[in-house]
């Protein structure tokens, strides 16, 4: 997986709505990426306020 989404993040949901395959829900206390479904588009990573989704090397 190319991307994940740290600590960052505040729960807005503003990722969910911009991943084209869905690989993106809500977890105990922050939103979570997939890896089964996740293409590594990264095209939700711009959506975030927040800057939680990181690209991972």
């Amino acid at each position: 997986m190319a991307y994940r989404i740290n600590d960052e993040c505040i729960s807005c949901g503003a990722c969910v709505e911009e991943c084209p395959v869905k690989a993106i829900s809500e977890g105990p206390d922050r939103y979570i990426i997939d890896e089964a479904q996740c293409t590594d588009c990264g095209t939700y990573a711009d959506t975030c306020s927040n800057y939680a989704v990181e690209h991972v090397k």
